[in-house]
């Protein structure tokens, strides 16, 4: 690992701990020529997940992309930053997991909406609204009505 104050190649580790999600170790390093300290990160390499959309164009999987879409339909509610960011890793996590190279993006779209229902509510119809495009308030009160039967 490259010093990035002065380039130099040798560093020594001062310090190893896993991170807070357990998914990386963080280590603490010290040049050994200008003697600066510096922080990296060693995580697991992962296949990359191709992400088929709904024109059935190809893309590579954008975890950005999931967030923002739960920021959107989380505004103004009260879910967490930190609720939220442990949605999509859990997403990441299952397409990693499932050791499919292509996964189709409605099947991503599925797995946000059951993790929002559980979440909150308000935020899996908003979500729901913009992702199955309702046309009509009948297919949002249909939808809104098969969220209610679920509760009973």
């Amino acid at each position: 690992m490259k010093c990035p104050s002065c380039s130099n190649p040798e560093s020594k580790v001062i310090d190893s701990r896993p991170s807070s999600e357990g998914s990386s170790i963080r280590r603490r390093r010290e040049c050994l020529k200008c003697q600066k300290r510096f922080t990296t990160y060693e995580t697991i390499e992962t296949v990359p997940i191709i992400v088929i959309k709904k024109d059935r164009s190809r893309e590579s999987f954008d975890r950005n992309k999931i967030f923002n879409s739960i920021i959107r339909a989380c505004d103004k509610r009260q879910v967490t930053r930190n609720d939220m960011e442990e949605i999509v890793n859990e997403i990441e996590s299952a397409l990693q997991n499932s050791f499919q190279g292509e996964v189709s993006s409605t099947v991503i779209g599925e797995m946000v909406m059951e993790k929002l229902k559980i979440l909150d509510e308000v935020a899996y119809v908003r979500f729901a609204s913009v992702y199955r495009q309702f046309k009509d308030i009948s297919a949002f009160m249909n939808e809104i009505k098969s969220l209610i039967a679920e509760k009973k």
